[in-house]
């Protein structure tokens, strides 16, 4: 009675199979929200930004942040790299990738006084504002496999045809200077608003080349115009200072003729000539 068998297996096996493994995940894991509805104090944000599929992290987020601002708010690079951490040139990057999909417009208008001034427009769904008329989505940009995206590049105001012409016959011509910067079409097209933006801010060409051109590696270029990318945005200059309009001239008085001694001269309006008026004034004083 008490002898035991020992064909039968200490404890049964679990069976394994491909649809019942032990350490297989939950299948309800990941992601759990504890939303709280809102009811003061709160932006509705889109998600083609909140999930844009070409923007960077840095630019999503500060596309929230001005969504979120009252109008009026200053939303220059100084003032947000006052608030955010991330300096300058980061944000700057961050504000052309935002103007390049279209949440964001700069222009400059002109206000009494002359100056001109650099307004920000805060679009929170591209290609449906009141202003402008609808914009095709951006399409996303098709390169050759195994090649990485151009740095960004500044942009300027205005964005005339003649100027990114210039800027593009600028471009093509520095292989003249060195010859490992010959550029491809698609590169130059990249790179023109950036030589543009040079331009707009009273730099010469010349000066323009000899930035892009001096001091370059001894060796081998591997990304030229990643190089180029980088100066322009790295050495991008000051806006030139202001102005003032020069006043226009003022016409000259018409001639008249002398009520005293029909001599001509110069005034608003007929009268004596000035020596005519000097003995009137004597004979007055001795009087």
């Amino acid at each position: 009675m008490d002898t035991q068998n020992p064909n039968v297996p200490s404890h049964a096996h679990t069976p394994v199979t491909g649809k019942k493994h032990p350490i297989r995940r939950h299948p309800h894991a990941g992601l759990v929200h504890d939303n709280t509805r809102h009811t003061a104090r709160f932006t509705v944000i889109g998600n083609h930004l909140a999930q844009h599929p070409e923007l960077s992290l840095l630019a999503i987020g500060l596309g929230t942040h001005i969504q979120s601002l009252p109008a009026g708010a200053r939303v220059d690079i100084k003032s947000l790299a006052a608030r955010f951490p991330e300096g300058t040139t980061r944000i700057a990057a961050a504000l052309r990738e935002l103007e390049a999909h279209g949440y964001l417009r700069r222009v400059r208008e002109r206000v009494p006084g002359g100056r001109i001034i650099t307004r920000t427009i805060s679009c929170n769904q591209p290609g449906h504002s009141g202003t402008d008329a609808p914009r095709p989505a951006p399409r996303k940009r098709t390169r050759p496999p195994g090649s990485k995206l151009l740095p960004a590049v500044p942009h300027p105001a205005y964005p005339a045809p003649a100027l990114l012409q210039q800027a593009t016959d600028l471009l093509t011509g520095l292989h003249r200077e060195d010859t490992r910067l010959l550029l491809a079409t698609r590169d130059v097209a990249h790179l023109a608003p950036g030589v543009a933006a040079w331009l707009e801010r009273d730099v010469s060409p010349t000066a323009v080349r000899h930035a892009l051109t001096t001091d370059l590696p001894p060796e081998a270029l591997r990304r030229p115009a990643a190089l180029l990318a980088h100066r322009l945005t790295a050495q991008l200059p000051p806006p030139p200072p202001f102005r003032a309009p020069t006043p226009p001239p003022t016409a000259p008085h018409r001639f008249q003729t002398c009520d005293g001694c029909d001599r001509a001269f110069r005034a608003p309006a007929p009268g004596h000539c000035r020596d005519c008026r000097h003995d009137r004034t004597e004979l007055l004083e001795a009087a």
